[in-house]
């Protein structure tokens, strides 16, 4: 069978602009089966799609917007269009790799219990700004057996639909989620050494870093809760570093001058990361940098938690936490 009658695309996006036009036309360079999920974009990205060819799917704003909602709102679009094997999710700042699609789909093929498969995302202008590096360094995730995906990443249409799609509730944290609910069911994801989309995540500003931080917090105590055990570790660090470790230090330099110094336990942790993670760059600059990043990355990780128990106390819907 051909791979264009196996496979579909459903994008994301709002106000994308021209990566919107490239992540399109990359996609129908490997299918006729294209679905656009819009936003609310107050550009010309709905007609810029539609001119392309794609189908557009125009997302109710007056309902609570969250990604997870968009695609699977653009999932059942598709296979109502075509009853599709492999649906492969990608955002509109994305751009496929030419031949992805075809290998993604021939290992789905020849792996019959694997209901995802995921490549090397990379950043498109990594030296932009830090931001961008540490995007770049987070898609670089081991090959093999994983526990997740991230939003680029092609699904047996037959295990999506196993399982109810997306959690269309979270704002964050929804592929790692999907992916939980997969495994229970014995099915497998899987990251392939092969290049997927070349990303854009135009993080120019530390007050962008900042709420993507704070969102991934957000993520790390919602999707905790949901499933025992899933980053656990990610969201008692950012307990530790950010509240409990500053606290008995505030209290221990109260107490004695020369206790103060304890704080360079900080600086301490920061250089520990940079030795110990040499395969991140054999610049230890760049090390450095990512230590740093980490490191205080556990405070906004905290507040994203915070903001996540008070809206569970209050019974509130979380909104989105967006940095772009």
């Amino acid at each position: 069978m051909d791979i264009a009658s196996q496979v579909g695309v459903v994008v994301i996006g709002r106000n994308e602009g021209e990566r919107l036009i490239q992540c399109i036309r990359s996609a129908l360079t490997a299918t006729r089966w294209v679905v656009y999920v819009d936003s609310g974009s107050t550009d010309h990205s709905v007609a810029a799609a539609k001119a392309l060819g794609a189908e557009v799917v125009p997302l109710d704003m007056g309902k609570p917007f969250t990604a997870a909602r968009a695609r699977n709102a653009g999932a059942s679009k598709l296979l109502s269009l075509h009853p599709v094997d492999y649906i492969q999710f990608i955002d509109g700042d994305c751009e496929l790799v030419a031949d992805w699609i075809s290998s993604a789909s021939h290992y789905l093929e020849q792996h019959p219990q694997v209901a995802v498969v995921c490549g090397r995302r990379r950043e498109r202008y990594p030296n932009t700004s830090i931001y961008n590096l540490l995007c770049d360094i987070e898609w670089n995730t081991p090959i093999g057996e994983a526990l997740a995906c991230g939003g680029d990443a092609m699904f047996r249409a037959e295990a999506f639909q196993n399982v109810a799609g997306f959690n269309d509730t979270l704002i964050a944290g929804e592929e790692p989620e999907l992916c939980a609910r997969l495994r229970a069911e014995s099915w497998h994801i899987i990251r392939l050494d092969h290049e997927m989309t070349w990303h854009d995540a135009a993080i120019l500003q530390l007050a962008q870093w900042w709420k993507r931080s704070k969102r991934a917090g957000h993520a790390f105590a919602q999707i905790s809760e949901i499933h025992d055990g899933f980053w656990q570790k990610e969201r008692r660090s950012a307990q530790v570093w950010a509240a409990w470790i500053p606290l008995i230090l505030l209290l221990l330099s109260a107490l004695h001058p020369w206790l103060f110094g304890l704080w360079l336990l900080y600086p301490i942790q920061v250089l520990r990361i940079a030795l110990k993670e040499k395969s991140i760059s054999h610049k230890f600059k760049v090390r450095l940098q990512y230590a740093f990043f980490v490191t205080m990355a556990k405070l906004p990780e905290l507040i994203g938690q915070i903001v996540y128990y008070s809206n569970k106390v209050r019974d509130k819907r979380a909104t989105l936490i967006e940095y772009k």
